[in-house]
């Protein structure tokens, strides 16, 4: 039998989708009409015990008070009368079975010669007693609706009362019966209703199957139920294979998938799947790029959970019908971490360039004082040259003594120079040594306010450009806080993005330009990973961007 199933099963799934639906449709008919017939036959016996016991229980009772039936059961009885009253009830009720026994259950006269003389069989032991029974029982081999009725005295009748008999003397029970319609009678008296029932519910159970596969075509695309399988047995292993986050809205803005890389980089709920992203514990800015309110450009910066998060969202839509949207994310802290590296090493180079145009500017002065025989103005002018030099140097050494950030701050400089931006160093500025750790943090953190600001300056035009640098240090405990303030002479940051330039990650002249950057960005996480903030704050002439952070004190680095 298992094996005929899984033939029968292997042979479905041949039939497309609409002949599987049909198939289906019609078993379930045949199976509901064959649980119906066996209902309907037994309601019908059921009816016919009730209706017809009413009927053979008042014959039985009609023909115990029958006087004669009295009259001959009564002693010395004698059966004279009974054949005759026993044929008569027959004609006229037309029942298969008249019996009629005396006191003892022995019967004196039935339709049935075979019975005479023999223990009348009895439904119920009641009947013994005196009382009445109907039901079906086996009779002659048949199965009968039978009633048996005690035959009891009455003095009102043409009964002797001779013989000692009281009131209410059973004298014996009369029983009648009718031959109970077999399965086959039923089933042809029902055939004609059942075979329309059967046509009907076939035709709207096939036309129903039609329609519905109809639709289901229309909603799977007229894909078959194993290409639907294998669709979402590719997307799950596609999506779940990415190593790259993926985030699908529906219209109304709820989420229809969400791989293990977004759930892990967004930090979402086990079961954010049919969420509304405004049910969601995200930030504005996170909500704004899901949503698509940040504008047309395709990849956004966002931070999150001190990760650095490049999304890319696409609307969705089939056939002009919007179905949604799907957001991509792309980590990118760790490749910002190999950015900062590189941009230390970039940093040395352009510093080197720097330096190399620098000097061959002055060896070519050199060049032509000698040329010109002017000896004395080539020592004053060499003199000079060193003096500025080992004066900066002096400065920056004295106020930095982390060498880091001292010489990014020289190199800085240098490049600043070049562009004809002259970059101070504040007289308060104070820095102690640091771990290499902390250096490499602070470094990137000045290294990208610097940066941002020397772009502002250089862009803003006019004679005097500037930027100027203050770092302060508070060593007092443990844990020392360190203040970098970053101020230039640019054009400053426009109003509207003053609370969201670092959120979402540009950089002073990106922010200029609508472009995105993610020095800012870095800036933030940096001071946010060691219990800080950054902010930006406008000035009269350019901004101020001012940067704390927490390292070990000087005392505790000793220490160590």
């Amino acid at each position: 039998m298992k094996v005929e199933f899984f033939v029968v099963m292997r042979r479905l799934r041949r039939f497309t989708l609409a002949g599987q639906l049909l198939v289906a449709q019609v078993a379930i008919l045949l199976t509901v009409l064959i649980a119906v017939a066996f209902v309907s036959l037994a309601q019908s016996e059921a009816t016919f015990t009730r209706t017809e016991g009413r009927r053979l229980f008042a014959i039985a009772e009609q023909l115990a008070s029958h006087p004669l039936v009295r009259q001959e059961l009564a002693p010395p009885q004698v059966i004279n009368a009974l054949p005759t009253v026993v044929q008569g009830t027959i004609t006229q009720y037309g029942l298969a079975l008249v019996s009629v026994a005396d006191s003892r259950g022995v019967v004196k006269d039935s339709s049935d010669p075979t019975t005479e003389e023999r223990q009348l069989p009895l439904g119920s032991e009641r009947v013994r007693q005196g009382a009445s029974w109907t039901g079906p029982m086996e009779l002659a081999g048949r199965r009968m609706l039978a009633a048996q009725t005690p035959v009891l005295y009455s003095p009102g009748t043409n009964v002797p009362a001779a013989g000692g008999l009281s009131p209410g003397t059973r004298l014996g029970t009369v029983m009648v019966a009718v031959e109970m319609p077999s399965v086959i009678d039923r089933l042809q008296g029902a055939s004609s209703y059942l075979l329309t029932y059967l046509g009907l519910a076939l035709a709207l159970g096939g036309l129903g199957s039609w329609l519905l596969a109809r639709r289901l075509k229309r909603q799977t695309l007229g894909l078959e139920p194993h290409e639907i399988t294998g669709l979402a047995e590719s997307r799950e292993a596609m999506l779940f294979g990415l190593a790259e986050g993926v985030v699908a809205l529906d219209t109304s803005n709820r989420i229809t998938l969400v791989n293990n890389v977004a759930q892990r980089l967004l930090d979402l709920p086990e079961r954010a799947v049919g969420m509304s992203v405004s049910d969601l514990a995200i930030g504005p800015r996170l909500r704004e790029v899901l949503l698509g309110q940040t504008g047309d450009e395709p990849d956004q910066v966002v931070l999150r959970r001190g990760r650095v998060l490049v999304m890319n969202r696409m609307e969705v839509a089939k056939d002009g019908r919007p179905l949604g949207s799907v957001t991509t994310l792309r980590d990118r802290t760790e490749l910002a971490a190999l950015e900062r590296e590189i941009g230390s090493f970039r940093s040395s180079t352009e510093l080197l360039r720097a330096q190399a145009h620098e000097f061959a500017n002055q060896l070519h002065t050199i060049s032509g004082l000698i040329q010109l025989g002017e000896y004395d103005e080539v020592v004053r002018f060499v003199d000079s040259v060193s003096q500025h030099r080992a004066q900066l140097d002096l400065t920056v050494a004295r106020r930095i003594q982390d060498t880091a950030v001292s010489a990014l701050v020289m190199a800085k400089a240098a490049q600043a120079t070049e562009r004809r931006v002259e970059l101070r160093v504040s007289d308060d500025t104070a820095l102690g040594r640091m771990s290499s750790v902390d250096s490499a943090d602070l470094a990137a953190v000045v290294g990208n306010l610097v940066d941002n600001a020397v772009d502002a300056a250089a862009t803003a035009g006019g004679d005097e450009r500037w930027v100027e640098l203050a770092i302060h240090q508070d060593a007092s405990s443990p844990r020392s806080t360190v203040e970098v303030m970053v101020s230039d002479s640019g054009p400053g940051v426009a109003p509207e993005l003053v609370t969201e330039v670092f959120t979402h990650g540009f950089t002073t002249k990106a922010a200029e330009a609508g472009e995105r950057g993610i020095g800012l960005a870095l800036t933030r996480l940096i001071c946010q990973r060691r219990g800080g903030e950054v902010e930006v704050e406008r000035t009269e002439e350019g901004a101020t961007f001012i940067a704390r952070l927490t390292v070990d004190s000087p005392a505790l680095q000793e220490s160590r």
